[in-house]
C-alpha cells in the first residue's frame, strides 16, 4: 500500500513537471532542395552525422569562429570556390537560402570574430 502511495506520487510529481516545463522549439528545417544538392556529403540537420566523415556538417560550418551569413553566401554563390566533388552551380537565392538556413543552427556559445 505504502508503495503504491509512494510510486502514485512520483508519477503524480512527474506529471506535473513534463506538463509545465516550457515546449522545445522545433528545430529550422532546411530548404527543399539542400539535401539533393548537399546532402549526399554534408549532415544537413540534426543529428549531423555526415554520410562522409570527411564532409563537415552544416552545423560545423556554421559554427566556424568568424564567418558570418554574408561570407557563406558569397561563398555559396561562387562555385569556383568550391571542392571538385562540389561541381554544381547554385542560383544566389539557392545560396542565401542555404546561408540563412546554415545560420539558424549557431550554438549559443558561436562567436563571430576570431
Amino acid at each position: 500500500m505504502i508503495r503504491t502511495a509512494l510510486t502514485l506520487t512520483a508519477l503524480a510529481a512527474f506529471t506535473t513537471a513534463c506538463q509545465t516545463s516550457a515546449p522545445q522549439a522545433a528545430a529550422p528545417k532546411p530548404p527543399a532542395f539542400v539535401e539533393a544538392a548537399c546532402g549526399g556529403c554534408h549532415a544537413t540537420e540534426p543529428p549531423f552525422l555526415s554520410p562522409n566523415p570527411e564532409s563537415p556538417s552544416f552545423a560545423a560550418i556554421a559554427n566556424r569562429e568568424g564567418l558570418t551569413e554574408g561570407t557563406l553566401a558569397s561563398w555559396l554563390s561562387d562555385a569556383h570556390n568550391y571542392p571538385e566533388q562540389m561541381d554544381f552551380d547554385l542560383t544566389p537565392a539557392q545560396a542565401e537560402a542555404i546561408a540563412d538556413y546554415m545560420i539558424t543552427l549557431r550554438r549559443a556559445d558561436y562567436r563571430p570574430e576570431p
